[in-house]
């Protein structure tokens, strides 16, 4: 007769009670290797984090100790222009410069004959008016414009004989294009700087009108205050978001996210004293994308005094 061996109800609790311990730790250990892992996550982020905000304080100490190289350099160059005596100067050892009081550079392009026409029409002199007031006042007034990609085509062609009609360019070393106009308004300060030893350097936009009495009047009254920047004033955000129009790179070096531009002359008419002027000339940094009307925010900003104009100077026509 065989024998049947039942298992008691102990043991058969026994068994499920061990089969749940042997459960609750595998989750206890999931459990713990799960949190091991986002710990290791959460680290690595925070060194990440870490390592870019070093990076980015290095740069910053690099940028500061950039401008103070340049400052120095300006520092040294002006003593060596002021050094010398008479009615001119040499600047780099190039030809003597013209003594003045101020230059006055009209951004202008190819396409823009009628602006010409309209600021000789009003408040820029001509022909023996305009050497007469170089000559007496120390006012000297350019239109200025680079070339075109195609060398000696037809639109350099048509500037060289407005010029010879009215003798009021300054050609610069340039090839015109809208996204290059920082580049140009560095080149035009760095020519003016060799070509006139100048007390003021003005870029002004060939849609804009200027009441010359009081652009002088205004000058004059600054001349013995040192690196002067002088414009229309304002300041805007930093733009970091990547998707929009206008956006700043470095955004960072101007602070954390929300942070404003230093405050800046727009683009259409600004003034600098000889010595920024001087300063743009010898430390011209490489381009970098900026918004393309010719700012150069954090380069001027940080090394001038910013003062703004008297009302009624300029009168923008918005053509």
């Amino acid at each position: 007769m065989k024998k049947w061996l039942w298992a008691s109800p102990e043991s058969s609790g026994q068994i499920i009670s061990k089969r749940r311990q042997e459960q609750e730790l595998q989750v206890l250990t999931e459990d713990c290797t799960k949190k091991q892992k986002g710990g290791e996550n959460k680290d690595v982020t925070g060194e990440v984090l870490k390592t870019h905000k070093a990076i980015q304080s290095l740069d910053k100490t690099i940028s500061t100790l950039q401008m103070e190289l340049a400052a120095t350099r300006s520092s040294q160059e002006m003593g060596s222009v002021n050094g010398s005596s008479g009615t001119s100067t040499s600047y780099h050892g190039g030809p003597p410069r013209k003594k003045s009081f101020v230059v006055i550079g009209i951004n202008t392009a190819f396409s823009s004959r009628k602006r010409r026409d309209s600021v000789r029409e009003t408040w820029m002199p001509q022909g023996e008016k305009l050497v007469k007031l170089e000559r007496e006042k120390g006012i000297v007034i350019r239109f200025m414009i680079g070339h075109s990609a195609t060398s000696n085509s037809i639109l350099d062609r048509a500037i060289d004989s407005e010029d010879a009609q009215h003798n009021d360019f300054i050609r610069l070393k340039h090839v015109e294009g809208y996204h290059e106009l920082s580049a140009k308004t560095k080149i035009f300060f760095s020519t003016a700087v060799a070509t006139w030893d100048a007390e003021y350097y003005v870029k002004v936009d060939d849609d804009v009108h200027v009441n010359l009495g009081m652009l002088a009047a205004t000058l004059a009254r600054h001349r013995s205050k040192p690196r002067v920047y002088m414009g229309c004033m304002k300041s805007g955000p930093v733009l970091y978001q990547k998707n929009v129009k206008y956006h700043e790179p470095e955004h960072w070096k101007f602070g954390e996210e929300g942070n404003k531009y230093f405050r800046h002359a727009t683009g259409q008419i600004y003034v600098l004293s000889k010595d920024l002027a001087t300063y743009i000339s010898i430390n011209q940094l490489p381009n970098k994308p900026r918004n393309p009307s010719g700012q150069q925010r954090g380069d001027i900003a940080q090394v001038c005094q910013r003062r703004c104009f008297t009302r009624f100077l300029v009168y923008w026509t918005g053509s």
